[in-house]
């Protein structure tokens, strides 16, 4: 992890870029497994589980005995922690829900938006080293809030053909029983498109590798909806002298561990912080089982020298990142100056990894600078905003006018005509 001494803005930009792939070359491969699961449904999505997941599924829907003997082996403790993220993410998201206001703009005419839940919805779930189950919480719970009406969920089997014991138990706890096992770039492609086993969703959901980012962004271009545009995960810092050297090193190498193309930032007005934390840093990397993965991502990530607190916020709002630390003094006063990221975290002992699991916000969130426009996944996302408007008889008195003024200025003079008619009668 390199070090960089008081860069000037106009170095900002290089300084901040996240790992680039080659994009052409990863959508000519996504795009031919895209098509072929499109044209030969089920066929194609066993040809590809066996040619990527080394394995041969007869059936890709988990059976409810599968359901049952997964139960039995996830131990009560960790059912219970389950249990409580449950419980703290239902809890944050119920209250997003929005109340129903109508309001007359002007006598007769009354306007109103209405929150209606997306109908079907697909979430794809990582499996392979990391099993996500705890995304099942963060995606299951606030499409159950909403009210969709269909979940489905689709996560990739393991060499023996079964799937994670505590992905199947928090599938469950959640309300979700279609689970398929697929994963990977035909996984996305089962639910965008529908094969005779897996339904067509409307919206998919959920993070992934390079190759499920592709595939997701593919598809979206041809109509359908995602969740959002994302890239590896990715943490920044602001730390000061009363910040803990080994609670920043450990935060930096949480998001490390994700993969080897993910990143971490560091960035201090306090050189002693950055050398501390960075000893701390390589100390504690030694005894993480995901060493080398962690290793290579820490190649991609900077340790950021800067003038002053102001410099490191705007240095953070143009890096926009994924997950946002303030560990250090004024955390509060800071956090109002904050434009750009996807989730903060405020003092010593707010820890990136609570967001992650229980705390209740969620975790799936805008990576590689999208924080600049889009949002985490929330309640919001599973609904849709219907507006809805009445007008009597004296409200379309009271707006005609200015209305066939307006239509006839464009040059729609059906528009107008549609008002004329009404005033007329």
């Amino acid at each position: 992890m390199k070090t960089v001494k008081y860069p000037n803005r106009e170095q900002w930009q290089d300084l901040l870029k996240r790992p680039v792939m080659n994009v052409a070359a990863l959508e000519n491969i996504v795009s031919g497994v895209l098509n072929d699961v499109k044209t030969n449904g089920d066929e194609a999505v066993k040809k590809y589980t066996s040619q990527f997941d080394k394995v041969t599924v007869n059936e890709l829907l988990v059976s409810p005995q599968e359901f049952s003997d997964a139960e039995k082996n996830v131990s009560d403790e960790l059912k219970a922690a389950i249990q409580q993220a449950r419980k703290n993410i239902e809890k944050f998201h119920s209250t997003q829900k929005e109340v129903v206001k109508v309001v007359e703009t002007v006598d007769g005419v009354t306007c109103w938006r209405k929150s209606i839940a997306i109908e079907k919805v697909g979430l794809y779930i990582p499996g392979g080293s990391a099993p996500l189950f705890s995304t099942i919480l963060m995606l299951g719970v606030p499409a159950k809030i909403a009210g969709c009406n269909e979940i489905v969920l689709c996560t990739p089997p393991t060499s023996e053909g079964k799937i994670n014991a505590a992905i199947l138990y928090t599938a469950k706890l959640v309300g979700i029983t279609k689970v398929f096992k697929i994963g990977g770039v035909q996984a996305i492609a089962a639910m965008a498109y529908g094969t005779k086993s897996v339904p067509q969703m409307y919206k998919i959901f959920g993070p992934g590798n390079q190759y499920v980012t592709c595939a997701k962004q593919l598809i979206n271009k041809q109509g359908v909806a995602i969740d959002m545009p994302a890239g590896p995960s990715e943490v920044a810092v602001l730390a000061d002298n009363s910040s803990v050297a080994e609670f920043v090193a450990a935060d930096l190498l949480s998001q490390a561990e994700h993969g080897a193309d993910s990143q971490v930032v560091l960035v201090s007005d306090n050189e002693k912080v950055i050398i501390d934390v960075l000893a701390e840093l390589q100390k504690q990397l030694k005894e993480l089982p995901r060493y080398e993965l962690t290793e290579k991502a820490l190649n991609n990530s900077v340790a950021i020298l800067v003038k002053d607190k102001n410099e490191a916020i705007d240095l953070l709002n143009e890096y926009a990142p994924e997950h946002l630390i303030l560990a250090c003094r004024g955390d509060e006063a800071l956090a109002e100056k904050v434009i750009n990221a996807g989730s903060v975290f405020l003092g010593n002992y707010s820890c990136e990894s609570a967001g992650d699991y229980a705390s209740g916000t969620n975790h799936t969130l805008p990576t590689n600078g999208y924080a600049k426009a889009y949002s985490g996944v929330s309640l919001d996302s599973f609904v849709k905003k219907v507006t809805f408007q009445k007008l009597s008889k004296q409200g379309i008195k009271n707006i005609g006018r200015t209305i066939e003024l307006m239509a006839e200025a464009e040059g729609l003079q059906a528009h107008k005509n549609a008002v004329s008619v009404r005033i007329k009668s």
